[in-house]
């Protein structure tokens, strides 16, 4: 599965609310780098840390993807074939 596939894949629910607060992050820094007030350095550069945090949250949670048999061809942890990772342990009777 190549990088364009993830993004346009299904995002978990958690990873679309962690994406929205790394965007809000980015977006909060943003406001304070572009402040046409003089602020104090330290919120500056906070400020910048945060920036990039939020674009890095922002990224890996849109990559995200729903679905374990989306990737690798199955072998998920819900794959009832996949007796290593704990798939069919008790989940089907026949698989067992």
């Amino acid at each position: 599965m190549n990088i364009m596939e993830r993004v346009k894949a299904p995002t978990p629910k958690f990873f679309r609310v962690l994406r929205t607060i790394g965007l809000a992050l980015a977006a909060a820094s943003g406001v304070l780098l572009a402040a046409p007030i003089a602020l104090p350095a330290a919120i500056v550069t906070l400020a910048g840390y945060v920036a990039v945090a939020g674009a890095v949250v922002t990224a890996v949670s849109q990559t995200a993807v729903d679905g374990e048999g989306l990737l690798n061809g199955g072998g998920g942890v819900s794959d009832p074939k996949n007796k290593m990772n704990g798939g069919g342990l008790g989940s089907d009777p026949k698989m067992n």
